[in-house]
């Protein structure tokens, strides 16, 4: 079971975005939940589950306080190793993500593919199709790739290094540096990529100016099983004590993070409104999530 999930944060589109992708990836993908969580502080919100090509998604209308961004995207591997047609399907997906979308690096030929290209979709969310070279290391359909700019440009290596000794069954993979040259500085990271909890995540250092940076936009939500795994995860990462709030927080390096009690996932996805609603407003009220608390209010116990 997949224990870090990207958490999409959408102003009003979390339920008709989660259908695109659904509709464009195909194969085994799909909506797994739809949660209506009331009297929020940005008022009622659908909150869905889904997945693509099998790996899982959340996502959330939660109103316009954080923008989508190109700092945390989401790497798509073709592999021709894998599906001999992967030259004709990687251009398909490109043709699908671009509509109504910005290209960030147009689809094409690259030193290091045959066929590349970053598209920001409609919706926000970025994505980078790449065709994969068959000989090498096999890596995952869907990989999330985080992006070092601004003030915590040339911090991937250190970052990945952090999470690989707080994550269990974790890694370091592949690591591709910059020769020199402007914009980027000698032995920072062209490319890079680590497990963590047996998933893969990708990073690079991008030098030059970006305006924009981590945000809660995209946060990586870690699933526990336990209070005791809570607290781990909350201490070994928490640094900025003003983003603590609802199971939220932000690591040093800005990337968000949700700690998050599997089984607190379970209680929303009740058919009884009046248990989601309790338990709604008692996590509102907390900022690292209190197992023991939530499920009295699911119980409706005083």
């Amino acid at each position: 079971m997949q224990k870090i999930i990207p958490h999409l944060w959408f102003d009003k589109e979390a339920a008709e975005a989660s259908e695109f992708y659904v509709s464009v990836f195909g194969g085994d993908s799909k909506i797994e939940s739809t949660t209506l969580l009331r009297n929020t502080p940005s008022g009622d919100c659908d909150f869905i589950e889904f997945k693509l090509w099998g790996h899982q998604f959340m996502a959330i209308s939660a109103g316009p306080f954080f923008k989508l961004n190109p700092s945390i995207s989401f790497m798509l591997n073709f592999d021709p190793s894998q599906d001999p047609d992967a030259a004709v399907h990687i251009k398909e997906m490109w043709d699908k993500l671009s509509q109504g979308g910005k290209a960030l690096m147009d689809f094409g030929e690259y030193p290091f593919s045959k066929q590349y290209g970053w598209i920001q979709d409609k919706y926000g969310v970025s994505w980078q199709l790449i065709l994969t070279n068959p000989e090498g290391e096999k890596r995952p359909a869907i990989i999330p790739s985080l992006m070092f700019a601004g003030n915590v440009y040339g911090k991937a290596e250190e970052a990945f290094k952090k999470y690989v000794s707080i994550f269990k069954n974790a890694k370091l993979g592949m690591i591709n540096r910059y020769p020199g040259g402007e914009p980027s500085v000698e032995g920072k990271v062209m490319f890079m990529d680590a497990m963590l909890e047996g998933q893969w995540f990708a990073a690079i250092d991008a030098a030059g100016k970006h305006d924009f940076g981590f945000n809660e936009a995209i946060s990586l939500l870690v699933e526990c099983e336990t209070q005791e795994e809570i607290d781990y995860y909350w201490n070994k990462l928490s640094s900025v004590p003003e983003a603590e709030q609802c199971g939220w927080l932000k690591d040093i390096y800005g990337v968000s993070w949700q700690i998050h009690p599997r089984k607190v996932g379970d209680m929303l996805k009740d058919t009884d409104q009046e248990k989601v609603d309790r338990v709604t407003k008692a996590f509102l009220q907390m900022k690292k999530f209190d197992i023991a608390t939530l499920q009295k209010a699911y119980e409706g116990a005083n």
